[in-house]
């Protein structure tokens, strides 16, 4: 039987093959979102690696765990995981963002294994997350629900709707990951529509709360590993992150939230990833 820290190794080299891969994407095509991507990657390299119940030979498999990327257009990250969990080959990734490529700037299920629903529209996921977290409530289903949302993300005001609803119905199953980078695209969260304190307001929402540093894969292993058991609240784990984490240029700006590199500043960056 494996323990949770036999999956340590595993999430450490899977995290750093994502964000070179993804960045070399994001270079190529000329277009994409990576500092939002780097600040997501540890927390969806513990989720692929060493939590999630999936069978990427069998994507529909009705006892897998769901899992949804709300902050759609951190596809760089969402695409390198589910290449490298093998959802489809990873000479996928090289059509990124090419016209008539399934790698589009925001997930489609119609075209990707892996994908639960389509994101994009910030705010969408959610909502989805909590309806299918019922849908397993009322089935008595074993599997568990994960979502994964932008911190600027929460300005929208469909996701205090379902929280709302969340914590009213008890969704043990559900889980929510605030990828709390505190940047939005071109200024910080608290700047543009505070947030703080983002743990008291979710809480008062009926929810349990957990805060962790998302670039620690032991913390968030243990955290999002946890069994359900006598869980009686959803949980949300506000995961502390650094946009555009990992490579010094990047790290902390707003403007890499849709950033581009050049041709140095690719080089910097494999240089930094190791």
């Amino acid at each position: 039987m494996r323990l949770p820290n036999d999956f340590l190794p595993l999430i450490r080299e899977k995290a750093l093959w994502m964000r070179r891969r993804a960045f070399r994407m994001v270079y190529e095509a000329q277009l994409g979102h990576p500092g939002g991507d780097f600040s997501a990657t540890d927390i969806v390299a513990t989720l692929y690696f060493g939590v999630l119940r999936h069978d990427p030979k069998n994507p529909a498999d009705p006892n897998r765990d769901r899992f949804v990327m709300s902050k759609g257009h951190a596809t760089g990250v969402l695409y390198t995981a589910l290449a490298a969990s093998g959802f489809y080959p990873e000479d996928w990734l090289d059509t990124y963002m090419q016209p008539e490529s399934r790698l589009n700037g925001h997930p489609n299920r119609n075209y990707l294994p892996g994908v639960e629903t389509n994101t994009g529209p910030l705010g969408h996921g959610l909502p989805v997350a909590t309806g299918i977290a019922i849908a397993a409530q009322l089935d008595r289903a074993p599997w568990r629900t994960f979502v994964l949302t932008g911190d600027g993300e929460l300005q929208e005001g469909s996701n205090w709707e379902a929280m709302m609803t969340a914590g009213h119905r008890k969704l043990a199953g559900l889980t929510l990951i605030v990828d709390r980078n505190r940047l939005q695209q071109g200024a910080g969260t608290e700047e543009t529509n505070g947030l703080d304190p983002l743990d008291e307001k979710i809480r008062a929402f009926g929810w349990d709360v957990e805060v962790v540093d998302g670039h620690d894969h032991a913390a968030l292993l243990e955290v999002l590993g946890a069994p359900v058991g006598d869980r009686v609240k959803p949980l949300c784990v506000i995961a502390n992150t650094v946009k555009g984490k990992g490579v010094s240029f990047m790290e902390n700006k707003a403007a890499w939230h849709h950033g581009v590199p050049n041709a140095d500043q690719f080089d910097q960056a494999m240089k930094e990833l190791v």
